[in-house]
């Protein structure tokens, strides 16, 4: 098992930034792939961005320039900056956990956190 707890969201204006993290509890993630989805009320869990154990990325066209995900291992913590907030973004935002998969196939990744909402308003 790979326990993820996301933090960081919460309500913010349009045109914003937040950093969402995703830390694994009790276990190091460091050799994991990662990545970031994202689930708007009514819609289908879309992939954001993914990271390998290397920390080579890799994004959704939609979110290229806005979002950066990162890691740092020895605190089995992945980031996910996003600049530039409108309210399309608003969603739960959810970290998950591959041996070595970092792309948007959801049913590639192991493990999933529990989600962060996050609410831009205009």
């Amino acid at each position: 098992q790979v326990p993820l707890v996301e933090s960081g969201g919460g309500l913010v204006q349009a045109g914003g930034s937040l950093r969402l993290s995703c830390a694994a509890s009790g276990r190091t993630i460091s050799s994991n792939a990662m990545a970031w989805f994202r689930q708007a009320p009514g819609k289908e869990r879309q992939f954001l961005a993914g990271i390998t154990s290397r920390g080579n990325t890799n994004y959704a066209d939609f979110v290229k320039g806005r979002f950066t995900i990162s890691r740092d291992n020895p605190e089995s913590t992945v980031y996910l900056q996003m600049n530039s907030l409108n309210v399309e973004d608003t969603a739960v935002y959810y970290c998950a956990a591959s041996p070595t998969y970092s792309g948007p196939i959801r049913f590639l990744y192991n493990y999933w956190g529990q989600g962060t909402q996050v609410t831009v308003s205009s």
